[in-house]
């Protein structure tokens, strides 16, 4: 009961969506299945989407020779060449740190 209460306290943010009443009811009706609130049963399904979009997106899996050509490229001195710094020049108009 206290982790539930604890978790009640801590949502302060709220989404609101639009939807056909036949996605509601699939919602409704898969929510039911696992015995979830229609809230709760989005909020999981979407986190498990969002953790798994971040990873696709954040996360580099490489095989062994990969790897390993990959590292012998960080050990080499870096060489700016016209591409490289048009790289950085490009990267630093389009990304904006917080």
């Amino acid at each position: 009961m206290l982790a539930m209460a604890a978790n009640t306290e801590n949502k302060q943010e709220r989404i609101n969506i639009r939807l056909k009443p036949q996605a509601k009811q699939v919602l409704e009706r898969a929510a039911s299945f696992e015995g979830k609130t229609v809230s709760d049963f989005i909020l999981m399904t979407a986190m498990a989407r969002a953790e798994k979009t971040i990873q696709e997106h954040e996360v580099m899996r490489l095989n062994a020779q990969d790897a390993e050509t990959f590292i012998n490229a960080l050990s080499k001195p870096v060489r700016f060449n016209k591409r490289l710094l048009a790289a950085l020049d490009e990267h630093e108009h389009r990304v904006t740190s917080k």
